[in-house]
């Protein structure tokens, strides 16, 4: 009994070492990206715009659909900030609750490429063999089509609407998501804890998602992040093309194509938007930046 107790105090004291060893360590990253200028500004964008568009509400005076053809092509001004479109109705509700939309439909898209891309990377680099060349070799014919003409093809397919968008853009990223699992899989399956989890009898599967996963995580929130702003460019450009979230819902793309016809008459229409997108996509790529920097071990002081 005596040799028991001793056993699991041990025991308790390796898992309480471990978590303040983990704590210690994503401190670390904290102080580190607190360094990195750059990153924190791409952090400020992203905070700003997730408070507009969550808190959209709060922040807008116009109904986004409700039009005023009195007021057509109006310029910015104390009532319409960004000023109001070919129906008369207000740009800056519309390109608030575009980001909703824009922002909404990028999340999925990267829950979806993520999780099939976690499970092929990882099925892959632990196994290896056969199953590893099969799996390589059929998204290496996905990463042979351009992004966007795929995720055009889908979408031409499965038809417009949010989750249509979403379901043709995370097709392109399943292969990307899947390299890096697969090359972290395959430096860490080797590592001592892993052998140990084996040596008890562990099964293959609960190994994986216990103990192989878990130490996975720092460069898939990484590229996560960096998806979250190519996605983005990708559902204003199927949008622009009338294939990704169709009118009268307010999304980027969309607001950029209806003011087309009007590039040289009234500039509003396709100037905020594109400074919407710009910025989006700006802020996005600084902070995944930063935060891979951050999460690198190589820059440890």
């Amino acid at each position: 009994m005596l040799l028991m107790s001793r056993s699991r105090q041990e025991q308790h004291a390796k898992e309480m070492a471990e978590i303040a060893r983990k704590r210690s360590q994503w401190r670390d990253v904290g102080r580190r990206l607190l360094r990195n200028k750059l990153g924190m500004l791409g952090l400020g964008i992203v905070t700003v715009l997730v408070i507009l568009v969550i808190f959209a509400d709060f922040f807008t005076w116009h109904d986004y659909a409700f039009q005023e053809f009195g007021r057509r092509f109006s310029y910015p001004s104390l009532e319409h900030p960004l000023g109001t479109d070919n129906f008369g109705r207000d740009i800056w509700s519309r390109l608030v609750y575009g980001g909703r939309i824009s922002l909404m439909v990028s999340m999925l898209a990267v829950i979806m490429s993520s999780s099939i891309g976690i499970t092929l990377g990882s099925i892959a680099g632990y196994y290896g063999g056969k199953i590893d060349i099969v799996v390589t070799r059929i998204l290496d014919v996905l990463m042979a089509i351009p992004a966007l003409l795929l995720a055009i093809a889908v979408s031409s397919a499965l038809g417009g609407g949010p989750v249509n968008t979403a379901i043709a853009i995370s097709i392109s990223g399943i292969p990307h998501s899947m390299r890096i699992m697969r090359a972290t899989v395959l430096a860490i399956k080797s590592n001592d804890f892993v052998e140990a989890a084996r040596a008890t009898g562990s099964k293959h599967v609960r190994i994986i998602f216990k103990h192989v996963v878990p130490n996975t995580i720092a460069p898939l929130i990484v590229n996560s992040t960096l998806l979250i702003g190519g996605n983005i460019m990708a559902i204003s450009s199927l949008s622009f093309i009338g294939l990704g979230v169709q009118p009268p819902t307010p999304e980027w793309g969309s607001i950029l194509n209806a003011g087309r016809e009007h590039l040289r008459g009234f500039w509003p229409l396709i100037v905020f938007p594109s400074l919407f997108i710009m910025m989006t996509v700006f802020g996005f790529n600084l902070f995944g930046d930063g935060l891979r920097d951050a999460l690198d071990p190589r820059l440890k002081d």
